[in-house]
């Protein structure tokens, strides 16, 4: 598994941490401390993420629900709009990967931590989203 593979699951992880527990930013990372070592090669691009998803998170969030026909936020699965959150804001904010590559890892990432539907519903509003860019 690539590194930026790891650093977008432990993103997620982090992110559904915080959007369940409601635990502030600086107790998220004592939790991931054991798994998001300081010398892990993946540490700064997991961090950006949940820091850019977490700064830019009403944005992110309106966009997805522009896209999500009949869909509010708070609604969708945790893991669903945590993965979406992760990709839009590669897609808006971050402009080193091309967006089919950002596409294509959330959709893997839907399918290893959430429903068997959830990659196609993962898919279908990031291809609409990807227009942001």
């Amino acid at each position: 598994m690539s590194t930026r593979r790891q650093a977008r699951e432990c993103a997620l992880q982090m992110l559904y941490t915080f959007d369940n527990c409601q635990m502030d930013e600086k107790n998220i990372f004592k939790c991931f401390d054991e798994i998001l070592p300081v010398e892990s090669a993946y540490r700064e691009f997991t961090v950006n993420i949940f820091r850019g998803v977490c700064s830019h998170q009403d944005r992110i969030d309106s966009l997805i629900e522009k896209y999500a026909d009949n869909w509010e936020i708070d609604r969708m699965a945790t893991i669903d709009r945590n993965i979406m959150r992760i990709a839009a804001y590669e897609m808006l904010y971050t402009k080193d990967t091309p967006v089919s590559v950002i596409i294509d890892e959330a959709v893997e990432i839907a399918k290893r931590f959430s429903n068997k539907d959830s990659s196609k519903f993962v898919n279908g509003i990031l291809d609409k989203l990807k227009d942001e860019r």
